[in-house]
């Protein structure tokens, strides 16, 4: 079986596939104060949960946006099931696609790989929105090639913010909210909520309409990310929801480079 890593600022999400198939998932918070020998723990007792051994497990392949973690990670390749670790970015490790902007080191491992995979499982060209820790929505080519995005603060950054920066604004959790929501607020939370949330479906909309004026009206639009079924269903325009983007992408770029 794959190990497929996938390190971002918030969660770091650690899946096993069997061929395209997932059999398991897990996340835990992206950490840099977290040593090796924890993932280690960490990761191999829930192996063992679901009665999967170590030695089943026959490659690793890690996408990471966070420097200070990406070593550890490596390590716990190395050191769990001895095997050398393919990661995205470094200059050996085949992406299959172009990357068509000024200076392609500075793209993001999770964007490209969410790049691989809609150019194997989705219709293009496309645009692919990414609700993380920041949204993201970047445009694939034709012909699966990366043509450049935008980066925007993310859902929970902003409410974060919104907290930290004033005197008598609470912390708001971030759920579902229904579609019949009113857009005016008739105290503090209800005005914060209906701002973050018709905000941000505000936002997509307003991008994604731009991007479509550009580049093709019929572009598709492929969500990802943990907040993308969240929103999706409330942003006009038909979003694809495809929650394991990532991995998907993790999967092929292992199996281009290890063929």
């Amino acid at each position: 079986m794959l190990l497929v890593i996938d390190c971002g600022n918030t969660n770091i999400v650690f899946a096993l596939y069997d061929g395209d198939m997932q059999v398991a998932c897990w996340r835990i918070s992206s950490d840099s104060r977290r040593s090796s020998d924890e993932y280690v723990v960490w990761l191999t007792q829930l192996m063992t949960l679901k009665n999967i051994k170590v030695s089943d497990v026959d490659g690793v392949v890690i996408a990471s946006v966070v420097p200070d973690i990406q070593p550890k990670l490596v390590d716990l390749a190395q050191r769990a099931f001895d095997q050398q670790a393919l990661c995205v970015g470094d200059a050996d490790v085949d992406l299959g696609i172009s990357v068509n902007i000024g200076q392609p080191e500075q793209a993001g491992a999770d964007r490209l790989v969410n790049a691989v995979a809609a150019a194997a499982h989705h219709q293009l060209p496309a645009v692919i929105i990414d609700f993380g820790t920041a949204t993201t929505l970047d445009l694939i080519g034709p012909h699966g090639s990366y043509e450049g995005g935008i980066i925007a603060p993310g859902v929970n950054l902003s409410v974060e913010a919104l907290y930290m920066a004033t005197a008598r604004l609470p912390r708001i959790a971030v759920k579902p909210w229904r579609a019949d929501m009113p857009v005016l607020g008739t105290d503090t939370v209800s005005a914060m909520h209906a701002g973050v949330f018709w905000g941000y479906v505000g936002m997509v909309e307003g991008l994604l309409g731009r991007l479509r004026q550009a580049h093709g009206a019929a572009l598709p639009a492929i969500a990802t990310g943990g907040l993308a079924k969240l929103f999706a269903e409330h942003i006009d325009g038909s979003l694809i929801v495809d929650a394991d983007l990532t991995l998907k992408g993790l999967v092929r770029i292992y199996a281009l480079n290890k063929s």
